[in-house]
């Protein structure tokens, strides 16, 4: 035992859990050594974070390509002569990841399209008896920007998650930016599968906060997106962040979170198991158990340590236990609940007896998972919705990637004669309670002209004989 970290009651997990909830998840601050090599060789001078960021945006918008050569060579030791990849290497990388993974994202596009199908919106009128109208004309974004990170590896499933509820949304052009992920400057395989599989419409050897300027301003090569979306580290955090209202985003997203609500007829070691998946992304990552059986928090402890120690990535997933992982005992499961309300999590999986029953009490969460052969890891993959989530506590306010990221709305004002004599009085009392008399007389007129028609009308009426 003592692989994850264990907390004796609510009030504990709360302290633990909770302080500084929603600030970022890595210090800018706080590079580690071979960063601030990186940094100080390229720049000739020590800089945070927000500073690199802030250099790599203007020189991208300054001098478009050359600087995402520039920046590739140095942060990603590559060169790319050519930014976006060609279709002839999309078909050669389809070769090499061989039938059984294309069948895979296969499978998972038709079960990500057809669930997001369900959520597809359409515009409306609302007529009104005078002949007025009043609605909203849905329209899809012209172009949408999905940015994959390389990293420790390649995450297709994402491609997936973010172009597939775009084109059911019939947004007309996607594009996709990914780090070459070699010398040899090219974009992984697998992720070039997956953007064949979602129909993206291009792929460019480009990645970090220069991927993210080039994609909210354009260059040569890249063009200018109407939003970005997908996950980074935190330069293409920071990025998106600084380049927001140039495009839209879709989230800051942060490290992933699985949070396990548990009763005394959860399996142990599937609980184990559901943890161990989620630490193994990232040594930020977080894996909770929240439960009121003690004797199951000894047990998944337990299964912890042992199932821990045949994963490959077994130093990853330690130091992400140790240091972002949790058992928290609680006196009953309305307790848990209330705790994983207020934690706001990305993934909530109830393995308890009835998890329906539970529902209804949750408030904030990503995506619930109900039931234990719900396993969070079948959410990244072939059930369906966008694995997308909001992290770090923003459930309480944001929601998963889903169709409606990729629209907008226009509102449609087509008021009728009755309608305007019914709304327009008051909407003059309050121009003018907002000292806008121009608003006010605006109005004013239209209501004198119509008052002055029907004064006409009734003369006629009266005349005839």
């Amino acid at each position: 035992m003592g692989v994850i970290r264990r907390f004796p009651s609510a009030a504990a997990g709360r302290e633990a859990l909770l302080v500084g909830r929603g600030r970022m998840a890595v210090d800018p601050s706080a590079l580690p050594a071979a960063v601030r090599d990186g940094i100080r060789e390229t720049f000739g001078e020590e800089l945070g974070a927000e500073e690199v960021v802030c250099r790599v945006i203007d020189d991208v918008r300054t001098r478009g390509d050359a600087a995402l050569r520039h920046y590739t060579r140095a942060f990603d030791h590559a060169n790319t002569a050519e930014l976006r990849v060609d279709e002839s290497q999309i078909d050669a990388a389809v070769e090499r990841v061989g039938e059984r993974v294309m069948a895979a994202l296969e499978t998972a596009a038709q079960r990500i399209r057809a669930f997001h199908e369900h959520a597809r919106r359409t515009s409306w009128l609302d007529h009104t008896p005078s002949g007025g109208a009043l609605g909203q004309l849905i329209r899809p974004l012209d172009r949408v920007g999905i940015y994959a990170p390389g990293g420790r590896s390649p995450y297709p499933s994402s491609v997936l998650m973010a172009a597939v509820p775009a084109r059911v949304a019939e947004v007309s052009e996607v594009v996709l930016a990914s780090p070459p992920g070699g010398p040899n400057g090219e974009v992984s395989d697998v992720l070039l599968a997956a953007a064949r599989v979602a129909k993206v419409d291009s792929v460019y050897r480009v990645g970090g906060a220069q991927a993210i300027a080039a994609l909210a301003y354009g260059t040569e090569s890249l063009p200018r997106v109407d939003k970005i979306v997908g996950p980074g580290n935190l330069f293409v955090v920071l990025a998106k962040r600084m380049v927001f209202g140039q495009v839209g985003i879709e989230a800051l997203p942060g490290p992933t979170e699985c949070l396990v609500v548990a009763d005394d007829s959860a399996n142990p070691a599937w609980v184990a198991a559901d943890l161990l998946a989620q630490a193994e992304h990232d040594p930020l990552a977080c894996s909770l158990l929240i439960t009121p059986d003690h004797g199951l928090a000894d047990e998944v402890d337990r299964e912890v340590a042992e199932q821990v120690r045949s994963l490959p990535r077994r130093v990853i997933v330690e130091e992400s236990l140790a240091n972002r992982g949790g058992i928290v005992e609680t006196l009953d499961l309305e307790e848990a609940v209330d705790l994983a309300n207020a934690f706001a999590g990305e993934h909530l999986c109830l393995a308890v007896r009835d998890p329906w029953t539970w529902l209804g009490r949750i408030r904030h969460a990503g995506g619930v998972f109900l039931g234990e052969l719900n396993a969070e890891a079948i959410g990244d993959y072939t059930a369906g919705p966008s694995h997308i989530m909001p992290t770090g506590g923003t459930a309480r306010f944001s929601s998963p990637v889903n169709v409606d990221d990729f629209l907008k709305i226009i509102s449609v004002f087509a008021l009728g004669a009755e309608d305007l004599r019914e709304a327009g009085p008051p909407a003059v009392v309050l121009a003018r309670a907002e000292s806008l008399e121009a608003h006010a007389r605006a109005v004013e007129r239209r209501l004198a002209a119509l008052g002055k028609l029907e004064a006409q009308q009734q003369l006629v009426t009266s005349d005839e004989p």
